[in-house]
């Protein structure tokens, strides 16, 4: 039996139609919602995720606003980007895009942003905020992960969810949403011993490690749910950190690409809309 693919295209499909008639509502009320991108370098992966984001953004009817610095800014020009933009009243998210090249300090950059322009949801504030259970913004993939369970029907209270990887991005903000929805989770990582036999358990396998096809058969519950979040190119196309093989055991299975990666666009396009709200 092959899992049932869960059509990430599909779903961020709907949620961006519901998106645009919620943004043509407020363009009339005299609001136009308004993304400001931040991007350092020309990584080749962020100048594509940012092109995607700002296309999505057109479509949507949500102002878009990249602004690009060289791959050699200092701390503070970028600093001085950030401040600018929150002091900009017209602009309601803003996004600095990850990486930021290794001579600049990540963590004193996402702390600068206005937690209430954080749309990737990576400020403490609205960390904590999802910690508390009053969350406010919440990070992108995850969010698209629950929502990706919400419209397959894929019950989540009462389940075993395991998510492979402790990221501030991904793994923790998502052991967060699942526990509010009463899953019982676990969280791996490389220090973690007898993963696959942890694995094995879940219900819900979320896999974010950034290792091609690390999640394998043996790793996996028939029947169990594998959200597949890794995105890696290798030979130049774009694979997950789960196995092909493992459509053959899975019950559903998110593809790489058209599955997570959607959703994440989606729901940055929700953030920024409520944001501008």
């Amino acid at each position: 039996m092959s899992a049932v693919m869960m059509d990430g295209r599909a779903v961020a499909k709907v949620w961006k139609e519901k998106i645009a008639k919620q943004t043509e509502s407020l363009i009339s009320k005299g609001i136009t919602p308004h993304l400001a991108v931040v991007l350092v370098g020309e990584n080749p992966a962020s100048q594509v995720y940012v092109r995607n984001k700002e296309n999505a953004c057109i479509k949507a009817g949500i102002r878009s606003t990249v602004i690009r610095l060289d791959e050699g800014c200092t701390q503070q020009a970028l600093e001085d980007v950030v401040r600018s933009l929150n002091r900009d009243a017209s602009v309601h998210g803003i996004l600095v895009q990850l990486p930021l090249p290794e001579h600049l300090n990540e963590s004193r950059v996402l702390a600068l942003i206005d937690p209430d322009k954080d749309v990737d949801g990576f400020h403490a504030m609205n960390s904590g905020r999802l910690m508390n259970g009053q969350p406010r913004f919440v990070p992108c993939t995850p969010l698209g992960v629950m929502k990706l369970l919400e419209a397959y029907d894929i019950p989540v209270a009462g389940k075993h969810a395991v998510i492979i990887g402790r990221s501030n991005i991904v793994g923790k903000p998502m052991a967060m949403l699942l526990l509010a929805k009463d899953a019982t989770v676990t969280i791996c990582h490389s220090k973690t011993q007898n993963l696959p036999d942890i694995a094995r358990q879940a219900d819900i396998l979320v896999a974010a490690v950034g290792r091609p096809g690390f999640v394998t058969a043996d790793m996996v519950k028939p029947g169990a749910t594998v959200i597949d979040v890794g995105i890696n190119r290798v030979d130049g196309q774009i694979v997950g950190d789960v196995a092909p093989e493992v459509a053959q055991t899975a019950g559903y299975l998110t593809p790489v690409p058209g599955g997570v990666g959607q959703m994440t666009i989606a729901m940055l396009l929700a953030n920024t809309l409520d944001a501008a709200e």
